[in-house]
């Protein structure tokens, strides 16, 4: 399934996981990852979890901008939830880049299981 080199340097890979988890950006190499179904499987599991968690922050943030803009009377409470939701993907992003640097397991309840599910 992966095509790994047993004389590739192990910090190098760790590198690339670091990739994925920059919020917005780290989303495309991500995807790249699962599109070409190569990697190691630890590159695999953080990439569906990135595409999860981002996708989710996408649909949520567009959906809540859509409302703000639609009604006058919710505008700034849906814009002041839209920024607590960036705020919270941006944090949690740091977070596991956090756990990663750690060398600690990088799963979200609930975010990982529905990653998981991605082919």
């Amino acid at each position: 399934m992966s095509d790994r080199d047993p004389f590739e340097n192990q910090d190098i890979q760790h590198l690339k996981l670091f990739l994925y988890l920059i919020p917005v950006l780290g989303f495309l190499p991500a995807l790249w990852t699962l599109y070409n179904r190569r990697g190691t499987q630890q590159q695999l599991d953080l990439s569906r979890l990135v595409v999860t968690l981002t996708l989710g922050w996408l649909v949520v943030y567009l959906l809540l901008g859509m409302g703000a803009q639609t009604s006058e009377s919710l505008s700034v409470p849906l814009l002041l939830t839209s920024s607590l939701l960036t705020s919270g993907y941006f944090l949690i992003d740091f977070w596991l880049i956090v756990r990663l640097w750690q060398r600690k397991s990088v799963r979200l309840p609930g975010v990982s299981k529905l990653g998981d599910r991605l082919p």
